[in-house]
């Protein structure tokens, strides 16, 4: 995670925006009033799918299951209807 403060944030925005969404760098921005984080769209939308998995009950059970499961008692990718 880079860490900055807020005149150094406003000073070198498009270059620390750049590395945020190139490398999914997060920004944490420290000001007088508490601090910030920056994050790339990517990883926003990475965490709300995250949360949102997580918020379903028993997923994490079954896929834990799932992996379990042997390949020869699986279907192909070729039979599952989409």
């Amino acid at each position: 995670m880079t860490n900055t403060n807020i005149t150094n944030f406003r000073k070198d925005i498009y270059e620390l925006l750049d590395q945020t969404i190139k490398f999914n760098e997060p920004i944490n921005i420290s000001t007088k009033h508490g601090n910030a984080i920056v994050l790339s769209e990517e990883d926003y939308n990475n965490l709300m799918e995250t949360l949102y998995i997580s918020s379903i009950p028993k997923l994490k059970e079954d896929i834990v299951e799932g992996l379990k499961e042997p390949l020869e008692n699986c279907i192909s990718e070729d039979e599952v209807e989409w």
